[in-house]
């Protein structure tokens, strides 16, 4: 039934009533009031019922309508500087690490996201440099000795001297050690940067220090001074290998003697190796723990050196929670290394042991 019908139903019924009402006695036309008033009240409720659910029916969807535009509108707006991060970081690739991303001045969550974005593509790209550039100076450093025994095996090969060839296997021998020394530091290196944890335990570190110096033969003369049970806990394997770079180096580079004190300060074990050498200046005292690096005194490779000694032996005193430096010293170098002593309670299960 429209709305129309039952408005005209209504003025009919309502026309008759009044007809009645005009030619019916006083008693009959009380009733027909009665009666006109609940036909009133159902055409109104006709009416009115239909209509209200069709006004409010239409009222709703305009305002779901409206809300989702609004929603749309601002969820877009909100979004937009994180789609221009997405499409940033979609046209980075490992060769070009140096763009970044835009940073709105808005200061909320999408501004801190790009500015931390950033600074993870800035660590990224110092990573991808520092590999990049070991790579070339670890083939710079293979290649040469490989070319020095090439060159000379050839030499022997075109003259067969007897005394000649003796000299050139030796010397050839020379290279292929300084080759082995090579890899294995860069095997070493390899599952130091992967991170791979060996099995640790309770060592002293004075005995450590004392065995490797009994262990190698040096150029010069140790002087020691070493305090008694300083345990520590690490891997025996990689520790000598630390206190091996820290040993060699000063003997490598000293003149006369060689200086090794082992002391507590607070809760860690201090190793001291002090040389009288040329020294390290101020300035390069960083430069020394990077991979395949040499100071102007250092260069030539009849020292015998890798240039991956002291890189190495911090990453492994890193590795063990402790730290490598180069210290001030009044003539020549003074490595300083720090490790963190094993707590009492497991120096008396060791004691116990």
């Amino acid at each position: 039934m429209t709305v129309a019908t039952v408005a005209l139903f209504g003025a009919v019924l309502l026309a008759g009533v009044v007809t009645l009402c005009l030619s019916s006695p006083s008693w009959a036309r009380a009733q027909l009031v009665d009666r006109a008033d609940e036909a009133g009240r159902m055409v109104t409720t006709l009416i009115d019922v239909p209509l209200l659910a069709a006004i409010l029916g239409a009222a709703a969807l305009v305002l779901l309508a409206l809300t989702g535009w609004a929603a749309w509108i601002g969820v877009g707006r909100v979004l937009a500087p994180v789609e221009r991060i997405r499409a940033g970081l979609e046209q980075i690739s490992a060769t070009d690490l140096g763009d970044r991303m835009p940073v709105p001045d808005t200061g909320d969550e999408v501004a801190r996201l790009a500015i931390t974005v950033n600074d993870t593509l800035g660590r990224l790209e110092d990573a991808v440099e520092r590999q990049r550039r070991f790579v070339s100076d670890a083939s710079h450093e293979l290649r040469t000795p490989l070319t020095a025994m090439l060159v000379r095996l050839e030499a022997c090969a075109a003259r067969p001297d007897p005394e000649e060839c003796a000299r050139t296997l030796e010397e050839a021998l020379g290279d292929a050690r300084r080759l082995s020394a090579i890899v294995q530091d860069l095997l070493l290196m390899a599952r130091l940067d992967a991170g791979t944890r060996p099995t640790e335990e309770l060592l002293d570190l004075g005995k450590l220090v004392v065995d490797e110096m009994d262990r190698r033969p040096f150029r010069l003369p140790f002087t020691t001074c070493v305090e008694p049970r300083l345990m520590v806990r690490g891997n025996r394997l990689r520790l000598d290998r630390l206190l091996t770079s820290l040993l060699s180096n000063a003997d490598r580079h000293g003149c006369g003697a060689v200086h090794v004190t082992v002391s507590r300060c607070g809760d860690e074990g201090v190793v001291e190796v002090y040389d009288d050498g040329p020294g390290i200046p101020e300035d390069q005292r960083e430069a020394v723990f990077q991979r395949f690096t040499r100071l102007d005194t250092a260069r030539s490779r009849d020292h015998g050196g890798t240039g991956l000694g002291l890189p190495i032996a911090r990453d492994i005193a890193t590795a063990h929670g402790g730290t490598l430096r180069v210290g001030d010293s009044a003539k020549g170098a003074r490595l300083v290394l720090r490790l963190p002593l094993a707590p009492p309670t497991e120096e008396g299960q060791s004691g116990n042991e």
